[in-house]
């Protein structure tokens, strides 16, 4: 399983910021194959998300859906600062384990 995440500058109201994503982004998300799970995590005048996908192309592609999104929809409140794809080596949530074979 592999992650996306990405961290942004914003200007407003992060709840305000997160409600407009889950009614515009999560749907996008979830439309795309590999989508497993979406997050947003305020932390003062930052935000990170994090996506998980199936594959690394999935998660590469969810980079590009959400670049073009929030450009659209939120660009002038929000500006990327960095984003990462990696591999998932644990989550409980995710049912993923560091162990071989095993699942969570």
């Amino acid at each position: 399983m592999h992650a996306r995440i990405a961290k942004y500058s914003f200007s407003g109201d992060g709840i305000e910021l997160a409600r407009r994503a889950e009614e515009g982004m999560l749907p996008i998300f979830q439309s795309m194959p590999g989508f497993k799970a979406y997050s947003i995590i305020e932390t003062g005048d930052e935000v990170f998300t994090f996506s998980a996908w199936e594959s690394a192309d999935a998660a590469e592609a969810a980079n590009a859906a959400s670049a073009e999104w929030v450009a659209a929809n939120l660009g002038d409140r929000v500006e990327l600062k960095r984003a990462w794809i990696g591999d998932i080596h644990l989550s409980t949530t995710l049912g993923v384990s560091a162990k071989v074979g095993a699942t969570v």
